[in-house]
């Protein structure tokens, strides 16, 4: 089992506190459930709480995987980590669904509100999370450390402090990018008024300030190595810089390529190592193989014992094939199916595969269970089109590509669910990056580019560049000069259904524009829209709206109040 998982293990008896943010209250769940007031009495319980807070990414209450704390029908739905993903990508031109959930249409659409079910659990459970760091970091003051006669603990808690205020801002900087102007609260919330809204360059700055104090030499924020996998350190928060300093024009209104660079290469040289083959990062046993903890640099650890759910890999595990392609790709590795169930509702539209340049592209044929030559083609690309038609179409499961990126293998060809496990064997315990080297590598390349008219002339870049394609298998199709609008198809096949698509586009200035159309955007079926720019950012949901009047709507979404 994984070792993180064994500290998560203890959420039978976690730590869900107290605290006041209008509807969003985070209250006692049971009348076993630990309260500030006698949570800190055992020193284990302060490794507990934190644990809480790390697991809040994918877990949704505190019993059963199908039970949640939000009031979804459909307690996978209601996981932030699954929807975060839907936000990003199927909000563009990567991932695309046929289940008919209205939910599911109003992002791939773009036609959404603020009762939209990904934008409540997304926004939700980030401002939930922020009140249970807030509450920790309160509880964890050196006066209340010493009056519970706990001085011998200092040092250890003031490394879980700085831990906790990395996922606070993962947190605020999730706000910021999704929703732009979000409500802003800090410990003084707790259990006081409502918190103001800020904006988001303001948000920014505050971001900025707070991760460049944790990775300061006097921080008690643990160096890499430190602290055991998938635990944040200085390199978490260097990434997210990085990804800050990428977007800071889309956020700000000012560029900061040379502080992109300057934060990838901090990380860069840490480190960290680009894992070979790329398929070993998306295995059920990547962090048992290494893959994960080599390239990893902050990710959401799944495993279907300890940190059960619907969302997460076991979504992107399950919901990507439907029955005759799992069992065909199944056959391929010599098991009667590739992924524990056959969900059959993700999909990939034929013009965003067009990326990954497959070689022998066939459809309709089905001596073919991939439909292209994988072994010539980009190994970045898990693809089939058995029995697909090649236009996609949110009524038919029968269209489009279907992806099998995530999936039920071991690293060593092995198949890892285990029937006879029960209860949890349809489960993924396949880890989710949020932040891996090779992002690093192509952060590094693009603000180079963007700082020298276009074209990419550090060395270094070039060679980080070189070092991916490789791994891919297509190096030799690299450009001999690489733009900067390279980068936008180079990062849609690397990271593809990770979350980066969404704000990717918004950069490049294509997410709005109808010179740039996908399937169904807007609506339309060829998706020769052009959109509005007020949908760059998501709206401020209205259930919060209307318990705390600091907060004004997001423009362009006032009548959705």
């Amino acid at each position: 089992m994984k070792l993180a998982n064994k500290i998560i293990l203890a959420l039978s008896c976690a730590l869900l506190f107290c605290s006041c943010l209008g509807d969003l209250n985070t209250t006692p769940m049971n009348e076993t459930d630990f309260t500030s007031e006698n949570a800190y009495q055992n020193e284990s319980s302060y490794l507990n709480a934190l644990a809480y807070i790390n697991g809040y990414y994918m877990l949704v209450g505190q019993t059963d995987p199908g039970e949640n704390d939000l009031g979804f029908s459909d307690s996978g739905q209601s996981e932030f980590f699954r929807q975060w993903i839907n936000l990003n990508e199927m909000s563009c031109d990567a991932l695309k669904c046929v289940w008919g959930d209205s939910y599911l249409s109003e992002l791939q659409n773009n036609s959404w509100s603020s009762t939209n079910d990904a934008c409540v659990a997304v926004y939700t459970r980030a401002v939930k999370a922020i009140a249970l760091v807030n509450e920790f970091l309160l509880q964890t003051e050196d006066d209340k450390i010493r009056s519970r006669g706990q001085e011998k603990i200092l040092q250890t808690i003031a490394g879980y402090r700085a831990e906790a205020r990395f996922h606070r801002a993962m947190f605020f900087y999730i706000l910021m990018d999704e929703f732009g102007n979000p409500p802003f609260p800090m410990p003084e919330n707790i259990g006081g008024d409502n918190p103001e809204q800020i904006q988001r360059a303001d948000l920014f700055k505050w971001l900025e300030e707070e991760l460049l104090d944790l990775v300061s030499d006097e921080s008690a924020m643990p160096e890499k190595g430190a602290v055991p996998y998938p635990r944040p350190t200085k390199g978490s928060c260097w990434a997210l810089l990085s990804r800050m300093y990428l977007n800071a024009e889309v956020y700000t209104g000012t560029a900061r390529w040379e502080d992109c660079k300057k934060a990838s290469k901090k990380v860069i040289d840490m480190g960290y190592k680009i894992h070979t083959p790329y398929a070993d990062l998306f295995r059920q046993d990547n962090s048992e193989s290494g893959a994960a903890e080599e390239e990893f640099i902050f990710a959401v650890a799944y495993d279907r014992v300890s940190t059960q759910s619907w969302g997460g890999s076991t979504t992107f595990n399950s919901a990507s094939l439907n029955e005759d392609a799992n069992k065909a790709i199944g056959a391929e590795f010599g098991f009667s199916k590739v992924n524990a169930e056959n969900w059959a509702g993700y999909h990939v539209p034929a013009a965003y595969v067009e990326y990954f340049n497959l070689q022998e592209v066939e459809w309709n044929n089905s001596s073919n269970t991939f439909g292209y030559n994988r072994q010539t083609s980009d190994q970045r690309a898990f693809f089939t089109n058995l029995g697909c038609t090649e236009t996609f179409s949110p009524s038919s499961q029968a269209t489009g590509w279907l992806c099998w990126k995530w999936h039920g293998l071991n690293h060593d060809g092995s198949y890892a669910h285990d029937e006879s496990t029960a209860g949890n064997w349809k489960l993924s315990s396949t880890d989710m990056p949020v932040f891996r080297l090779a992002e690093m590598y192509l952060n590094y390349a693009e603000a180079d580019a963007r700082m020298n008219n276009g074209t990419v002339t550090d060395g270094l870049a070039k060679g980080y560049v070189k070092e991916l394609r490789e791994r891919a298998g297509v190096s030799a199709s690299t450009p001999a000069i690489i733009t900067t609008d390279w980068f936008l198809e180079e990062r849609a096949r690397e990271f593809m259904w990770e979350g980066h698509r969404r704000v990717d586009l918004i950069r490049f200035g294509k997410f709005t524009s109808s010179d740039f159309p996908w399937a169904y955007k807007g609506g339309i079926e060829n998706g020769s829209a052009q959109l509005s720019d007020h949908l760059k950012i998501y709206p401020l949901i209205s259930s919060d709206l209307s318990v705390n009047k600091n907060l004004k709507q997001n423009p362009g979404y006032e009548q959705s109040k």
